[in-house]
């Protein structure tokens, strides 16, 4: 419990670091502080502060860029909590932390994601994390630039864009509604950086899709996450159609892409269904179907 309240503490000491480097900043020059200036601005607070190479194993990379989010992914030398800071400008004005649901514990993995961004934007970011024993890190300024946002319609046909509704869902995480952070809705929205993440329903996580149009079904694909403690992960899933009709299981290689299985069969709604897993907020990145609209 002790160590639970120290890292939450260096979450809010992370979250007011930024604040004080930018009201340090000269906004009539616009110019922003570099990562020594950075560095030597909040040693002057009595914080131990160290630059991210510290205890960076793997640079910050971005993992996963679409035109309205981005993933930052970088492992860490030993384990900490982190945020990443980010705006149009260097005056920054977002805050993420990492994507394992702001559990207030340390690991070496780490997956920030930066949300609502604009398409064909550039954005500046930085990394400022914690360990367990309040030692604070800090990167340099980092910038990225979302691509245009594409105007083709998703051919999955378990997309809203393409009338499919969800009737039932087995949980959301947090009692979250469909359209939350992690509601299902983000199955089928065709982004590598939102996920749809269940209440910790384990083997027991399911979501029922009503399609558009009845639709003949020649390919399937799922895609699952997973927390950086190795959890959530699911291992295989099956596909039920609203005649009982029930496929696979499909078995998931990874957790690393969506991956795609053949199939052949008529529906009007699809359930998907975890058949194993390793526990917990088992949920999906994505998950696919495709095929053609049944002729009357």
């Amino acid at each position: 419990m002790l160590k639970k309240l120290s890292i939450l503490y260096s979450i809010s000491v992370l979250i007011a670091i930024s604040v004080i480097v930018v009201f340090a900043q000269d906004n009539s020059t616009a110019t922003p502080l570099n990562q020594e200036d950075t560095l030597a601005l909040l040693t002057q607070t009595g914080l131990n502060i160290l630059p991210i190479e510290a205890i960076t194993a793997e640079p910050l990379v971005v993992s996963k860029l679409t035109a309205t989010s981005a993933t930052i992914s970088f492992v860490t030398s030993r384990a900490t909590n982190c945020i990443i800071v980010y705006g149009e400008t260097t005056d920054f004005g977002q805050v993420t932390q990492d994507s394992d649901m702001g559990n207030g514990f340390t690991h070496t993995h780490h997956h920030p994601i930066m949300g609502n961004l604009k398409p064909d934007t550039q954005y500046y970011y930085r990394f400022q994390g914690s360990d367990e024993n309040g030692n604070i890190f800090v990167s340099d300024i980092l910038t990225l630039h979302t691509p245009a946002e594409s105007n083709s319609i998703s051919d999955n046909l378990l997309s809203p864009d393409n009338g499919a509704k969800v009737l039932e869902v087995s949980s959301n995480y947090a009692n979250q509604p469909n359209d939350g952070t992690w509601g299902i809705n983000n199955a089928f929205d065709d982004d590598p950086n939102t996920a749809w993440a269940t209440n910790g329903d384990g083997n027991n996580a399911y979501v029922t899709v009503q399609l558009g149009q009845e639709s003949h079904i020649n390919r399937i694909s799922f895609w699952t996450r997973t927390m950086s403690n190795n959890t959530s992960q699911i291992y295989s899933f099956t596909v039920t159609t609203d005649t009982g009709d029930v496929y696979g299981p499909f078995k998931l290689a990874d957790p690393e892409q969506a991956y795609e299985f053949n199939v052949d069969f008529d529906a009007k709604t699809l359930r998907f269904d975890v058949a194993d897993s390793n526990g917990g907020n088992t949920g999906a990145v994505e998950i696919g179907a495709y095929g053609n609209a049944v002729s009357n």
